[in-house]
């Protein structure tokens, strides 16, 4: 093959090599699907998110249950007996007479405590920090699902320019393998150095099937987390602002992170249960009342019975279940401050491995550039120096994967650099559809307490207008 063949191949392999340059994440700007795109599917089609709202929902429901210790309870019986037989007495002569009667009988009961030193109201009051925890559960279950589908999408990104760089790989290699055989053919190159380049193209191969599986899998794991598979993706966004100071974000994390919302509740509902459990072994003061009528069919026999009263009761001994209750909920409580402590030094900690990812993304992707012109330079001479036969094949093949190395390293700097700056938000607790805007339904996790928290009776219009809302929420498989 002569000189001129060769330079002729060098040009192309190295026009291959610019556009293989250009093509690295987010270069593509007419595709349909946005980063936003991909967290709106996820936030509406999650099934996580769905599960934990129906668990909030559950929790709601708690305090209408426990406030329903502090109202009057009414409860109705009727009943309906016959008593049959016969009587023989010396009034009758000592003749039998019968006693069959039908009897109905119609009782209404009342109660209601008056006083528990205020140890149901403080389970109440428990529970409502109970509702709170699991809001913020909720949001948190938020941020990990938005997290996943940013990572998803960055993810499919990555591993498209993964198929495309080794596609171009393998066709630049199969024009090294051609003009090897070229080169062989003129007994300018030997037989071991067009192997090379066969072996070289065999990897090649071998490296883009790699890729194409990985693409496939990360697009399962976008289908799964935002409910439909990826079109065309739109390219990077512009970099979310970002704290990178480390104590100001930690700072912002202990404040607003859902995970310290959440045990700082936990310790707040157990401290209320705490006084509960004392307030337990004091004396409960309660209003009752009772009316009642029985009647006889056939008879003339009617009773009708009233009575209403106060009652004081209270423990004395209950083979110290009492005082094991107690200890039990100061347990639990000591036990939720220690959370609260570990909670808060685990959120601080994310934050720093979240940053240092962020740091070392972006050290990263200024390195792969960096180490993109050099390769190419020193790929572009070792080619020239080899048709000039300074080089080897040998040589070529090292520097091309020299380069394809470093457009490599760059794609997935490029692809962390975005996936560590959503962390570094979630780590913050500001990866919320509503703090990024997301132009969705926002979930009100205060909306249904606000139905239940008084208990409304089926009945009622406040009750029949819970149970719009909850077919509304029905879920389908």
């Amino acid at each position: 093959m002569t000189r001129k063949l060769a330079r002729t191949i060098l040009k192309s392999t190295a026009l291959a090599w610019s556009f293989a340059a250009v093509t690295s994440f987010g270069a593509t700007q007419s595709a349909a699907d946005t980063l936003a795109d991909a967290m709106v599917g996820a936030y509406t089609h999650s099934g996580l998110l769905e599960q934990n709202r129906a668990l909030l929902r559950a929790a709601d429901e708690d305090v209408p249950i426990a406030l329903a210790a502090l109202r009057p309870i009414l409860n109705w019986s009727a009943s309906l007996s016959e008593v049959f037989g016969d009587t023989t007495s010396e009034t009758t002569g000592g003749v039998a007479r019968s006693i069959d009667t039908t009897t109905v009988s119609l009782e209404l009961t009342a109660s209601w405590q008056v006083y528990d030193f205020g140890a149901d109201r403080a389970r109440v009051e428990a529970l409502k920090e109970t509702v709170l925890a699991t809001r913020a559960t909720l949001l948190n279950v938020e941020q990990a699902l938005l997290l996943r589908a940013a990572s998803a999408y960055f993810n499919v990104g990555r591993q498209e320019n993964f198929v495309a760089l080794s596609r171009n790989n393998l066709r630049l290699l199969q024009q090294e393998l051609r003009a090897a055989n070229d080169r062989f053919e003129v007994g300018e190159v030997t037989r071991t150095d067009v192997s090379l380049a066969e072996a070289a193209v065999a990897q090649a191969r071998s490296n883009l099937a790699d890729a194409e599986r990985n693409l496939i899998q990360a697009q399962a794991e976008y289908a799964n987390v935002v409910g439909r598979q990826p079109g065309r993706l739109s390219g990077l966004p512009p970099l979310p602002s970002t704290e990178t100071r480390i104590e100001a974000a930690q700072s912002v994390a202990v404040r607003t992170h859902p995970e310290m919302e959440t045990a700082r509740r936990q310790v707040a509902a157990n401290e209320l249960l705490v006084s509960a459990a004392g307030k337990d072994k004091l004396p409960v003061l309660s209003l009752t009342g009772q009316l009642s009528v029985e009647e006889e069919i056939d008879g003339i026999d009617s009773t009708e019975r009233g009575s209403v009263g106060l009652e004081l009761s209270g423990p004395i001994y209950q083979g110290g279940s009492l005082s094991a209750l107690q200890r039990q909920a100061i347990a639990n409580r000591d036990a939720a401050r220690g959370n609260l402590h570990t909670v808060r030094h685990d959120v601080q900690q994310d934050v720093v491995n979240a940053i240092s990812d962020f740091n070392a993304a972006r050290a990263s992707l200024a390195a792969s550039e960096r180490q993109i012109r050099a390769a190419r330079v020193a790929f572009q001479g070792v080619r020239e120096e080899a048709t000039l036969g300074a080089r080897t094949t040998l040589d070529v093949l090292d520097a091309e994967q020299d380069l394809l190395d470093a457009e490599t390293n760059r794609i997935s700097a490029q692809a962390d650099q975005y996936i560590a700056a959503y962390a570094v938000l979630e780590a913050m607790g500001l990866l919320t559809a509503q703090s990024l805007k997301l132009p969705v339904q926002l979930y009100d996790p205060a909306a249904y307490y606000n139905l239940v928290q008084n208990g409304p009776v089926k009945r009622s219009k406040q009750g029949q207008q819970l149970d719009r809302v909850l077919r509304a929420l029905q879920v389908d498989d």
